[in-house]
Formats: C-alpha cells, structure tokens, sequence
C-alpha cells in the first residue's frame, strides 16, 4: 500500500512518524497504540520508521520524531511532532470524526 493509498483509507486517518532510536517515540508508542484500541473501525491509523520508510517522510515534510499527522478525505488537517499528552492527541483526533 502506497502512502496515497494509507491517507485515503479511511474518512480519518493518523499517521505517525518515528525511529526506533527516539526516546520520545519509544514513550509514545503505548499511548498510540491505546488510542488504536480506542477507535479501532473508526480511524486508520499507521505507524512509518522514518528510517524505513524515508521517501514518504520526505514526501511530507516529517523531518522530526515523532510527528504526527491526521489526514481527513485524504487531506491533511493537522500535524505536530514531539511527545504529548495521549488525552491531547485522542482529543484532536476526535475532533475530526
């Protein structure tokens, strides 16, 4: 699945980017992964090793981890990076469904 395809996968979709070396994403990754829980077959969300995956990052302008990114209609309506609050992050997520 190309990244056109991930952003288009669902009515909203939260894409983050991070690197396993990241101790900001390493604390994130439990928070995301609740949030998954939350509102699994309500939103897609994916997760892309800026290493592995650094054409997409390019492509969208990630150059810090973590940076999340939500895509409504496969447009993008809000990004930030650095770690946050998992109650900031659902709540924003939310406000887009």
């Amino acid at each position: 699945m190309n990244y056109d395809d991930v952003i288009k996968s669902s009515k909203v979709v939260l894409v983050e980017f991070y690197a396993s070396w990241c101790p900001h994403c390493q604390r994130m990754m439990p928070i995301v992964e609740q949030i998954k829980e939350l509102l699994s077959g309500t939103v897609e969300i994916y997760q892309f090793d800026i290493d592995q995956n650094s054409a997409a990052a390019d492509a969208v302008g990630a150059e810090s981890v973590p940076t999340f990114i939500i895509y409504r209609d496969g447009k993008e309506v809000w990004r930030e990076s650095g770690e946050m609050d998992g109650q900031v992050l659902l709540s924003k997520i939310q406000s887009f469904i």
